[in-house]
């Protein structure tokens, strides 16, 4: 289930059953211009990742609203990572059992044994055409990796 209206009231009521939560981390700036079309195609391919993983494995999790921070060059990263841990530990009280993050930014790898949930780093795509047969099966071939990974912690 996603994070929308019409699929709220029935979160509500199958709640029991989706122990899994999804969280897309996703950077923002406006500042770093030459990497403003490749951060924008990361953010499109990084909803469809979390779009169609939901759509596999749907019955069993939740992909919430994408977590955003701001990408500087002086990142105080331990900051980062208390402040999404808190909204982990918020997740972890709904309950689910299984949190996991996901982002193409291989930062939080670095801070990975940090996290209260767990990291899915993927090699982020850097550009190209998102509806090229190409870059759809790259997509298709990792969200089913993915998808077994997550059923191994079920």
């Amino acid at each position: 289930m996603k994070w929308f209206s019409e699929d709220m009231p029935k979160y509500v009521q199958a709640k029991e059953y989706i122990d899994t939560a999804i969280v897309p981390l996703q950077q923002f700036h406006l500042t770093d211009e030459v990497n403003l079309e490749k951060d924008a195609f990361q953010r499109e391919v990084l909803s469809i990742y979390a779009n169609e993983i939901e759509k596999e494995l749907s019955g069993r999790i939740l992909l919430t609203p994408t977590y955003h921070y701001l990408k500087e060059e002086n990142m105080n990263m331990e900051n980062e990572v208390e402040r999404l841990n808190e909204w982990i530990t918020h997740l972890q009280t709904q309950p689910f059992k299984h949190i996991f993050v996901m982002t193409f930014d291989n930062g939080w790898k670095k801070n990975e044994r940090n996290l209260a949930g767990e990291l899915l780093w993927l090699p982020g795509i850097k550009k190209g055409n998102i509806h090229s047969e190409e870059t759809i099966h790259v997509i298709k071939s990792q969200v089913e990796q993915i998808s077994e990974l997550i059923r191994s912690y079920w």
